[in-house]
C-alpha cells in the first residue's frame, strides 16, 4: 500500500456517490490493521466546493472532488481493488488536509 493510493469503493450503498476512496495514509504505518482515507465524490453530485478544502481531480475517466471533511479510518478490508494513485498531486491533497486541520 501507497499513500495517495486510489481504490474501488466497494461499498454497494455509496460507491454511487462516493465511487473512490483516497489513501492518506503513510506508507510507514502499513503494519496497522486500518488505513486512514478520504472519499473521492463523483463531481457531478458535488455542489459548489470549498476552495483549498476540496480540491478536484481525474480518476480514469470520472472527475472527482476530495470530501476531506469525511476523513476516516477504515478497516484493510474495507478498501476495493487498487485503480490508481493521485501522487502526482500530493501537493494539492497536502494542502487539503492542512487547512482542514489548520484553516491555512
Amino acid at each position: 500500500m501507497a499513500q495517495f493510493d486510489v481504490y474501488e469503493n466497494p461499498n454497494a450503498q455509496t460507491n454511487q456517490e462516493v465511487p473512490y476512496l483516497l489513501d492518506v495514509q503513510s506508507a510507514l504505518l502499513d503494519n496497522l490493521a486500518t488505513r486512514v482515507v478520504v472519499p473521492l465524490v463523483d463531481a457531478k453530485i458535488v455542489g459548489k466546493p470549498i476552495l483549498h478544502l476540496n480540491p478536484r481531480f481525474h480518476v480514469g475517466n470520472t472527475r472527482v472532488v476530495m470530501s476531506t471533511a469525511e476523513i476516516a479510518g477504515i478497516p484493510l478490508g474495507a478498501l476495493g481493488k487498487k485503480i490508481g494513485s493521485l501522487k502526482d498531486q500530493r501537493d494539492e491533497v497536502v494542502a487539503a488536509l492542512d487547512f482542514l486541520i489548520t484553516g491555512f
